[in-house]
């Protein structure tokens, strides 16, 4: 094997790893998230831009085993009003509300009586929705509750927005590009880097990746 091609699977073993880190991150949050409201279920969305569908990234409790993966139509339902209005929305009945799109529901194999949803943003993008189903009726929402649900929500949009970046440079690696190498050397370098070297490093990438964004 050359020097470039062990570059470029070590490379490639550090973003599968990345990927792994970040889906598990979100799989932390749903998992927390319905322990703390004491939910049913909770899940996180991701949209795929390529496809205009939302995908089940992380669920935990009901449906946890065989939702993941499952895509929905990104437009439609309660997390598809909630993704294109950029609003939380907290339901304690979603069975009378319009919104609520029966026929999606059932065809994961639950249909929730109440839920709770905020959209999932990182720098003004709508990445996804993390959604809480079924929450004990103890008492009415509170603002605690969403201040609560909102910060559930900030820490995915991040997890989310990592994820699509690893995502994306597992894409770039499997269409052995030739630039890739260049890239892939700077990447090992910097990381290599210790103490002042590697902030300085940092602050580099940070400015050349300002510039290129215009």
């Amino acid at each position: 094997m050359s020097d470039e091609q062990t570059l470029n699977a070590a490379v490639a073993a550090g973003v599968l790893a990345s990927e792994e880190r970040f889906a598990e991150l979100l799989r932390s949050i749903v998992e927390v998230a319905r322990a703390i409201f004491g939910a049913k279920a909770s899940s996180i969305f991701l949209v795929d831009e390529a496809t205009d569908e939302l995908v089940f990234e992380a669920v935990a409790g009901e449906g946890s085993d065989v939702l993941v993966g499952k895509r929905l139509p990104s437009s439609t339902g309660i997390a598809g009003w909630v993704l294109v209005t950029r609003q939380p929305l907290v339901l304690e009945d979603v069975q009378n509300d319009p919104r609520f799109a029966r026929d999606l529901a059932e065809s994961t194999g639950y249909v929730p009586h109440g839920l709770m949803a905020v959209p999932l943003l990182h720098d003004e993008e709508a990445l996804g929705v993390l959604q809480v189903l079924d929450r004990p009726q103890r008492a009415r929402f509170s603002l605690t509750e969403m201040d609560l649900l909102g910060q559930f929500g900030n820490q995915a949009a991040i997890a989310l927005d990592l994820l699509r970046n690893a995502r994306r440079a597992k894409a770039v690696l499997d269409g052995g590009e030739p630039e890739l190498s260049a890239v892939a050397r700077v990447a090992v370098a910097l990381d290599r880097l210790e103490g002042e070297r590697r902030a300085a490093g940092v602050r580099l990438l940070v400015e050349l990746e300002r510039v290129l964004g215009g």
